[in-house]
């Protein structure tokens, strides 16, 4: 195993693939792996805009989970590739419905981090009787003031110069809202700004997502090689759309997934989603546990941070069949 995945499990080959057309046009890259006599786990990739690696699969023993990954509309291997039409907070809970439904799942335990955490409690909150158990990390419960922090300049107490970067590009008359300056750009007609300002923006939360920075020369080159694209045009979308709910959404509906076995884990100097509303979740979830980690937003920072995932992970498999044993 490479030095930089320790704590993961080796890879894990798919044994079933496939597309599923989820209507308006969008067709659902999804895979399994793992046990397909195993529990239930989906994965729900980040972003909005990440998509799934091979990488992704390695967070599971295949001995204990039948490992579901997929593509959210827009982005990785699904198709059309970057497409906005019809791509909402709604449309994804639908779709992950559907695919539950397609693959014979009734119950599942929900993995995500990030963007993935606000869509599995959304998921969670439409569909809760689907929902066997969540392991969280990174938690962001997109309220308006999560997006003002993020991407309205409360990063610049922080990464002034990451801030400087990011904000120079925006006319002074447009800088009380920058995300919508930056997503009008990438629905340019010109390629060739669509790509700069899509690289600019990912450029900028890749730039604040480890607890140690990386050099700029290392940091050009990650993005570049990245999915930026998909990456910035869909995560514009969602937060110049204030994510497609009403503020404090989730908070608001928490009752509904209040009897469920939750897992969170946060780095306390997480700079992306702010610290606070973790653990506020974990306060208004009975059931929840919260590990603090001494980290920033990536899961894939450290060993300790990937090991304390896996372990959380398999803690919550106790969990669930203790639930239903």
């Amino acid at each position: 195993m490479k030095n930089n995945l320790v704590g993961l499990y080796p890879s894990i080959r798919p044994y079933n693939s496939g597309y599923l057309s989820v209507g308006d046009g969008h067709r659902l890259y999804y895979e399994e792996c793992g046990n397909p006599k195993g529990l239930p786990i989906l994965y729900v990739h980040g972003g909005p805009g990440s998509g799934c690696s091979k990488n992704s699969r390695r967070f599971f023993d295949r001995k204990k989970w039948r490992v579901i990954l997929f593509d959210q509309r827009g982005c990785g291997r699904s198709k059309p590739y970057t497409s906005i039409s019809e791509n909402t907070t709604q449309h994804l809970v639908e779709d992950i419905r559907k695919l539950l439904k397609k693959l014979g799942v009734s119950e599942v335990v929900l993995f995500g981090g990030s963007w993935g955490s606000t869509l599995s409690l959304v998921y969670a909150i439409a569909y809760p009787e689907t929902v066997s158990g969540m392991v969280l990390r990174g938690i962001w419960l997109a309220e308006f003031d999560d997006i003002r922090y993020y991407i309205g300049g409360g990063i610049a107490s922080f990464f002034p110069e990451v801030w400087d970067r990011f904000i120079v590009r925006v006319p002074l008359a447009r800088r009380k809202d920058p995300a919508q300056y930056y997503y009008e750009q990438m629905l340019s007609p010109d390629p060739e700004v669509r790509r700069y300002y899509a690289y600019e923006w990912c450029r900028y939360e890749s730039a604040i997502l480890y607890l140690r920075p990386k050099k700029d020369n290392v940091l050009a080159k990650q993005v570049a090689k990245g999915s930026f694209e998909a990456w910035g045009l869909m995560e514009a979308h969602y937060i110049a759309n204030k994510c497609f709910f009403e503020d404090g959404y989730i908070m608001k509906n928490i009752s509904r997934i209040a009897h469920i076995p939750v897992s969170l884990m946060h780095g306390r100097y997480d700079m992306i989603c702010p610290f606070i509303k973790a653990h506020r979740l974990h306060k208004a979830l009975p059931h929840s546990e919260f590990q603090v980690i001494v980290g920033g937003h990536s899961s894939f920072e450290s060993g300790r941070i990937r090991r304390q995932l896996v372990a959380a992970t398999n803690k919550m498999f106790l969990r669930v069949i203790g639930r239903s044993s």
